[in-house]
């Protein structure tokens, strides 16, 4: 006879420290330069069902750890007397999600110490306890001399690492420090209305009355920003399209593209399908839409926007600086091209690029952006146009690198942007980072004589 599963016999699932999750999402982006979404949902969605409200928590650890990583690794310096073990990566990781408790989270501090020495049992590195306890008390006793040998390094004080510094200084000598602290700063949830369905007035009515305070921001039609971010499953309207996530300055690409009723568009570099969904919200009578993208895991995510919104497009799998695997020959009236890039914009949102990024990433990723801008530029027609996009402040990846491109091709003409957001270049327009709200976004449109 089966016996039925009682509470008394019913196996019970082990609890999960989430201080030691934390500290091995940490020691996986730093010690494998892996990309923090990734590896936190990779963690996240193996909690067990009992521990999914203490996903918020872990999330916050491992995003805050990263954001000010070098500073705190600056005071794990202070407090240790020798270096650890690469091997033990992830204890120096729990040291950080400590001191983070302690300098960032309002958790009691006796707690804060309490629950990460506890922590270190769960890493299976039962002799780390004692080196968290006397490392966190120490930084409590000694936290004013701490704090004022922190002032004087720019590293440690702006939490960036030093190349990075220098690099956005010396290109933003007015603004660097602003740059900085925007980088710093927990960015802003901000939602792009879809106009096919409500207009922007509507959803903020529609918000309200579910009791969600947001505020439209004036730079663009269609945002909406959130002061208490929140789960997109909890967002009205949400999975049925009426809303998407998208930053401010992304939502420019869109309107500045200038798709005509009729016309045939390309959005090369698509994944994970944010603009392409708004240039069809933006211009629903399109011929056709084009999106592209070489990562066929990065196209999925095309095809599950697009689904969510229920718009229509054409969704290939390509390299867009080989157009010979994929075009079919017909041109495109306008093309949108996202190229890949520092992202030293959108630091806010991926804290993980200050440890990921290194400086000798950059000649590399200028000359994949080049190669891109040459493959694509022959699939344009006469009098068509080309938007070209970067969520980096860098000048070598943006009017720079356009420059050099319109040397190259005497028939391409830079045309004038019309927006007012952020500030004129030579070639373009570029937004800093924490500019009305928005992320670091450059554009450049190019015609076709």
């Amino acid at each position: 006879m089966t016996r039925t599963a009682t509470r008394a016999n019913r196996p019970i699932a082990k609890r999960i420290n989430p201080r030691a999750l934390a500290a091995k999402v940490v020691a996986t982006v730093v010690g494998h330069s892996r990309y923090l979404d990734t590896v936190l949902e990779e963690t996240l969605l193996a909690l067990p069902p009992a521990q999914q409200r203490e996903a918020a928590l872990i999330q916050e650890m491992a995003y805050g750890v990263l954001r000010w990583f070098h500073q705190l690794e600056f005071i794990a310096g202070l407090l240790i007397a020798k270096a650890l073990k690469d091997k033990d990566r992830d204890v120096q990781a729990l040291l950080l999600v400590g001191l983070y408790q302690l300098r960032h989270m309002r958790v009691a501090k006796h707690a804060a110490v309490t629950e990460t020495v506890s922590a270190a049992a769960a890493l299976k590195k039962t002799w780390a306890k004692n080196f968290i306890n006397a490392c966190l008390r120490t930084y409590l006793r000694e936290e004013t001399d701490i704090q004022a040998k922190i002032a004087p390094n720019e590293s440690a004080a702006f939490s960036h690492p030093a190349w990075m510094l220098d690099e956005i200084r010396s290109h933003w000598p007015e603004d660097w420090e602003k740059i900085l602290r925007a980088n710093d700063e927990r960015p802003p949830m901000v939602l792009r209305v879809n106009r096919l369905k409500r207009t922007r007035a509507q959803y903020l009515a529609h918000l309200a009355s579910c009791g969600i305070t947001a505020q439209p921001l004036a730079d663009s039609e269609t945002a909406v920003l959130l002061p208490n971010p929140m789960p997109v499953s909890k967002l009205p309207g949400f999975s049925q399209g009426e809303v998407s996530v998208q930053d401010a300055a992304a939502q420019f690409a869109a309107v500045l593209l200038d798709a005509k009723a009729g016309e045939r568009v390309l959005d090369a570099c698509a994944a994970p399908g944010g603009k392409t969904g708004h240039l069809r919200e933006h211009t629903p009578e399109l011929a056709e839409l084009v999106a592209l993208d070489r990562e066929p895991a990065r196209v999925v995510l095309i095809d599950e926007n697009l689904s969510r919104l229920r718009l229509p497009a054409t969704v290939l799998t390509g390299d867009a600086g080989e157009p010979s695997d994929w075009w079919d020959g017909r041109p495109f009236d306008r093309i949108l091209v996202d190229v890949p890039c520092s992202a030293m914009g959108v630091i806010r949102r991926h804290p993980d690029i200050k440890v990921r990024r290194r400086p000798e990433d950059l000649p590399r990723l200028v000359a994949a952006q080049a190669r891109i801008l040459e493959g694509l530029w022959p699939l344009l027609k006469p009098g068509g146009k080309l938007l070209y996009v970067t969520c980096s402040i860098l000048p070598a990846e943006n009017e720079d690198q356009v420059a050099v491109f319109l040397r190259r091709h005497p028939e391409a003409v830079a045309v004038s942007l019309p927006m007012n957001s952020g500030r004129a270049r030579v070639i373009g327009r570029q937004i800093l980072p924490g500019e009305s709200e928005m992320d670091g976004f450059y554009y450049a449109c190019l015609s076709k004589r």
